[in-house]
């Protein structure tokens, strides 16, 4: 461990020279939060070639461009064939005969107006070469080809990424050069906290036993350190953890002694990565695993996919045939042959060759999925901006990954080389895999795609190569309320500028009609939420002729509800999600797996609101009160007006409340009493918040709590957590002042339907305004009183408002009537609009804040990401997600009932890591010796069947006798109630029992009512049994 004061950077690793820092935010701003706009602007600088322009090249192709690289050049003169429909989403049966590269080239440069893509005549000028940054290498380039390219670039220091798939087989290489500066191998923000105790040793332990976070050869710097102010001067030093709540630098005992204070934050510390070459790493390949329950592959498909090249070499560029087991017994030869010359590739000379898995390779050699196409196109994409911006650890060299088990089961879809004959259709290379009949399987499926966003828009593309619902009996319902945005383009990628405003679900459906035209008249495409109050939309019918249904939502809400509904109509879901880099899929199988919501992530932490009122350290805290203080100035405080002024009970409802009703009638008073005639007036308004929330509210903090206080026990009050704050004076030429006052005033304005600034605004005016004021000197108020922490109790509690005071300031009011027609525009905070001020005022007034208690401001971008909950994301781990979810598509098609079968997948691309695991089984319960499944299963009852009659079913027909019935909130049936009350209720059908306890009627289009039920067993024990579906 040593503390270092700097770090060598190559400074011709990345040329930031030429970057004029511009960046389309409105576009880009989802990705912006992934990568950050310092990778954004290297990547602007990076010329990338694409060779091959086969499914996987375009899918390549497809997310480099979205993501914004200085060009992208394609090389692939091959004539597009049928079979290259498979998974070749730019191309049309128009297009064949013409070459790939040409047809490709247009369609790719409309995803992104900023990034020229252009087609390369040749490859055999090496100075054509050196202008590229990245050059990727796919499926058409011979390993030997590979090879000679793979030299040439580790020579030149061009870095170099290969990738081919082979039906549900797929590899990766991956070369930089021998030196490449990973800047930030994680991209997660730096950690912060704050320090209890430093001792001599360099032992430091957390505040309250926060976790720190750290790991092993991280790097941190410190503030705020008393008695060790040396090491506040910047210096880095590298982190031995010790524990979660401790870690261990040098020692400090020649700086002093540790008296209190002091905060840690993490810097990220480039750091140099060293590849081979493809040639040099043929022997002794560096593999990144992406199953762990599949370690012995790796080894054996390095060589496999060697023996398929040399295969293809001596078969005059022809792959083994499908199901041939003559060309499948010559590529097991080859490979044998390989694990001679290499024994360590496979661990030794001891280990043999797994026949049956190279024999799979051989036989699906042919095949093209677009699934595997899919999840190496994000990969491999994400590699691609990798080696453009230094951001994220690469993928260091190889990587293989198969889906075996997305194969159809033998016993009911027998592969033979009848049935995976090509036919010549766009389906070719997949009926090579699976065979016909299962291809005719996917085309006759009905399926329910729940949103057409990011993850939507990748799914219909993928569904419309796969053919899927393609058949005379399939039909694919898609929904989304949704309409397309400028943000979305840079990752929704069947949308263009041209579709902006329009409903996401009707150009999703029409773009994917013009890739296969097979699926026109299929999709059904709805601009209908899904929801409790859609039922009648999609009821019982809708949701039973389904063969699954896919999740492509954003929120936790909706896809629980989706979840409920697939339980209850007992239908697989296919569920997804990104954040980032990151990425999940799960599986749900019904009586096989646990549901979506079986599990849930643990709630997110909330601030102390201690903390936000009075002692904040941290921008977070900052910017959570200045969306309040906006939420407050701007929505609230117009929208109360306005119930003040139409509705006449509104002031008594008021006085009925708990809460701060005072503050309450005090905005309305000021809002009507104080209203602005002129823009001026929102101006001065602006100023006087700033000094009322910026210095004179801190200045009575001070007032209360000095900043020599002590606690009850004599510790410094302001230590730890709490900072002592500072008071601002206002000053123009500050950015954040003069900001806050703008967008205050501006917003204000709004309000009141006044003109605010049209363009820019005029700083002389408003200073010759604020000049013109006069502004109160603070005078300390000894009755206010602050609370300490959440638990304390509230010190103000023994004062509160009488009701005569809020009376008596209710009856202060303006009269409604003397203000008829009169009413406010609440503000609609909207975080991309960047003229509205939002942001603007969110930004200047958290960083105001930030200033007084010496927390480190953020800019407008920051503030909007924390501010608007915004959910970074980008195409690359979209694409990739959504091909895993395609590959687990097959399995629910074929209806595999082994759990083992299915994977449940996390990735995060940054690391890069992959985990797979099999889903969660559905726990399982027990009454009377019977077992069911707690999720899946009901009791089922057919008919409106009398109440009588269900009592006397489940005692004959389960042994079981209910004590209580509830349907909804509504308590039907209880052993308990009196004689009379159950005999009246008897004779009643379910039906009629509802509509006399809750007096409506059963909606029309419900055909299936849910009755929960309380019963004891045999034995007279309360037992939990599942819930009784009454089927209309």
């Amino acid at each position: 461990m040593s503390a270092i004061d700097s770090v060598n950077v190559d400074p011709n690793a990345y040329d930031l020279d030429n970057a004029d820092g511009s960046i389309d935010e409105g576009l880009y701003s989802r990705q912006l939060y992934v990568l950050g706009k310092e990778a954004m602007l290297r990547m602007q600088h990076a010329n990338v070639l694409i060779i091959g322009l086969q499914g996987l090249g375009v899918e390549i192709a497809k997310n480099v461009v979205l993501a914004g690289v200085k060009s992208l050049d394609l090389y692939d003169p091959a004539a597009a064939v049928l079979q290259d429909l498979s998974t070749q989403f730019f191309l049309t049966e128009a297009d064949l005969g013409k070459p790939r590269d040409c047809v490709s080239r247009d369609r790719l440069a409309e995803l992104n107006s900023y990034v020229p893509v252009k087609v390369v005549e040749s490859l055999q000028d090496e100075e054509t070469l050196q202008k590229y940054q990245v050059i990727v290498a796919t499926t058409t380039v011979s390993l030997q080809e590979r090879i000679q390219l793979n030299n040439y670039c580790h020579a030149k220091h061009i870095k170099f990424i290969s990738t081919e798939t082979r039906g549900f087989f797929g590899s990766v290489f991956v070369d930089f050069g021998e030196n490449f500066t990973v800047l930030d191998s994680t991209g997660e923000e730096p950690r912060t906290g704050i320090v209890s105790d430093i001792e001599p040793d360099g032992t430091v332990t957390m505040l309250d036993e926060n976790r720190h976070g750290l790991e092993d050869g991280n790097f941190v710097k410190f503030s705020e350190v008393q008695g060790l102010e040396k090491l506040n001067d910047g210096t880095l030093f590298k982190v031995e953890v010790l524990g979660p709540f401790a870690f261990k630098i040098d020692p400090v005992s020649q700086y002093g002694k540790y008296k209190k204070g002091g905060m840690f934050t993490e810097v990220k510390v480039p750091k140099q990565v060293s590849f081979k070459s493809l040639q040099n790493s043929l022997a002794e390949p560096e593999i990144v695993f992406s199953d762990f329950a599949k370690l012995d592959r790796s080894g054996q498909l390095h060589l496999g996919f060697q023996a398929l090249d040399q295969f293809a070499s001596d078969h005059q560029g022809t792959l083994p045939r499908p199901l041939n087991d003559q060309d499948a017994a010559e590529v097991i030869k080859l490979t044998e042959d390989l694990a001679s010359t290499y024994p360590s590739v496979l661990g030794g000379s001891d280990v043999s060759v797994d026949k049956e898995l190279i024999k799979e390779l051989a036989f699906q050699a042919r095949g093209d999925i677009p699934g595997m196409v899919a999840f190496f196109g994000g990969l491999v994409a994400q590699e691609v901006l990798k080696a453009c911006s230094g951001k994220f650890q690469p993928l260091k060299q190889f990587m293989y990954f198969d889906s075996l088990e997305s194969l159809p089961d033998p016993k009911s879809h027998i592969r033979t080389l009848e049935s995976t004959k090509p036919i010549n259709s766009r389906y070719d290379n997949q009926i090579a895999v699976f065979g016909l009949d299962f291809q005719k399987k996917i085309a006759n499926l009905r399926v329910f795609l729940v949103g057409s966003g990011a993850i939507g828009c990748e799914m219909l593309k993928n569904w419309a190569l796969m053919g899927l619902s393609s058949g005379s009996n399939g039909s694919v319902i898609v929904t989304d309320n949704d309409s397309i945005e400028k943000s979305n383009l840079n990752r929704q990628f069947l949308f263009r500028p041209k579709d902006v405003g329009r409903n996401k679900s009707e150009v999703a459906a029409e773009a994917v009609c013009s890739m296969n035209p097979g699926l026109i008249g299929k999709i059904d495409s709805r601009i209908d939420k899904v929801g409790p109050e859609t039922e009648g939309l999609f009821d019982d019918a809708f949701w039973e002729s389904l063969d699954f249904v896919t999740n492509a939502l954003d929120n936790v809400d909706a896809r629980t509800y989706v979840d409920r509904r697939c339980v209850f109509y007992r239908k697989p879901l296919l569920e997804s999600g990104t954040l980032g880099t990151k990425g999940n899929t799960q599986v749900v199988i019904p009586r096989l797996t646990e549901s979506y919501s079986s599990s849930r992530d643990p709630p997110e932490k909330s601030i102390p609101l201690c903390t936000l009122r009075s002692f904040p350290n941290k921008i977070d805290h900052t910017i959570a009160w200045a969306k309040s203080l906006f939420q407050g100035y701007f929505t609230d405080a117009p929208e109360n007006v306005n119930m003040y002024l139409t509705q006449p009970n509104f002031v008594e409802q008021t006085l009925k409340q708990s809460g701060d009703v005072k503050s309450i009638l005090e905005n309305i008073n000021d809002s009507l009493s104080k209203r602005p005639l002129s823009f001026d007036d929102c101006i001065i308004w602006a100023r006087l918040e700033f000094e009322k929330k910026f210095n004179h509210d801190i200045k009575q903090l001070l007032y209360n709590f000095p900043t020599d206080a002590k606690t009850s026990n004599g510790e410094p009050f302001w230590s730890g957590p709490k900072r002592a704050p500072t008071p601002l004076n206002f000053d123009i030429s500050n950015p954040d002042h003069f900001d806050f006052v703008i967008a205050g005033a501006n917003l204000r304005a709004f309000n009141y339907g006044l003109k605010g600034d049209v363009n820019m605004p005029d700083k002389t005016h408003y200073a010759r305004v604020i000049d013109s004021m006069t502004i109160q000197e603070f005078s300390p108020r000894s009755d206010i009183k602050i609370q300490v922490n959440d638990e304390d109790p509230d010190p103000n509690a023994d004062k509160q408002d009488s009701g005569d005071s809020l009376s008596s300031l209710a009856a202060e009011l303006p009269d409604p009537s003397s203000l008829v027609g009169f009413k406010l525009d609440p503000v609609e905070f909207e975080k991309d609009d960047d003229t509205n001020h939002h942001i603007e005022f969110i930004t200047a007034c958290s960083n105001c804040r930030a200033q007084n208690y010496f927390i480190e401001t953020v800019d407008r971008q920051k503030t909007k990401f924390i501010a608007g909950r915004i959910i970074p994301a980008i195409a690359t781990t979209t694409s990739l997600v959504t091909g895993l979810v395609n590959l687990e598509l097959y399995k629910v098609a074929d209806g595999k009932t082994d759990i083992e079968q299915y994977k449940n997948g996390f990735v995060n691309l940054a690391l890069p890591f992959f985990g797979f695991s099999e889903p969660i089984a559905s726990a399982k319960a027990s009454y009377n010796g019977k077992t069911y499944d707690k999720i899946w299963d009901r009791f089922d009852i057919q008919g409106d069947i009398k109440l009588a009659d269900l009592i006397k079913h489940f005692e004959e027909k389960e042994g079981l006798e209910i004590s209580m019935l509830s349907y909804g909130v509504s308590l039907l049936y209880a052993s308990f109630f009196p004689p009379k009350k159950l005999k009246e209720r008897m004779n009643f059908t379910i039906t009629q029992l509802v509509k006399f306890i809750t007096k409506t009627e059963v909606p029309p289009h419900v055909r299936t009512m849910i009755l929960e039920i309380c019963a004891d067993d045999k034995e007279g024990e309360d037992v939990e049994v599942p819930y009784i579906t009454i089927h209309l």
